[in-house]
């Protein structure tokens, strides 16, 4: 039993989803922190909850996050303006496990117009159990990334 932290946010398009995943992810025993919407809100912004949680992951070392609007685009790119995010979409367990793999991904962004609570919970157990592989290649290419990130966001 685990008791990392996951951080999860939602807009309207994904709030069901990230109430269900929500359910699951405790009953897994990971220590779940919900940062919005708290309510089915049908005009609510997506920049709000991929933010929140972008910021929460970046400073709570070994935790999690795990964003859900419409398509995952517009979350994945708001919680990617957070230095020190990788925010990765994943639209299958493969997807899912080479953003880890390959990429370190620390946030998860779901479609919640197109996946469903079954297929979300597999998609997010392949990324949750899967570990960075430390290869050498994926190593220097994270280290480009953050010096981009140093560049463009200040040391």
């Amino acid at each position: 039993m685990t008791t990392q932290t996951i951080y999860v946010g939602a807009d309207h398009a994904g709030w069901e989803l990230k109430e269900a995943l929500e359910d699951r992810l405790k009953q897994d025993g990971y220590t779940v922190v919900d940062m919005g919407n708290q309510n089915l809100v049908e005009d609510d912004d997506y920049p709000d909850f991929g933010y929140a949680v972008a910021k929460r992951v970046v400073t709570d070392t070994g935790s999690r996050g795990i964003v859900i609007c419409g398509n995952a685009q517009g979350i994945c790119i708001v919680a990617n303006k957070v230095k020190g995010a990788r925010a990765a979409t994943g639209f299958n367990k493969d997807v899912a496990q080479t953003s880890r793999t390959d990429d370190n991904a620390n946030i998860l962004c779901l479609p919640g117009r197109h996946m469903d609570a079954k297929k979300a919970a597999e998609v997010v157990e392949a990324w949750l159990t899967t570990d960075f592989s430390g290869a050498d290649r994926h190593v220097r290419r994270l280290k480009k990334v953050e010096q981009i990130e140093n560049d463009e966001f200040g040391i």
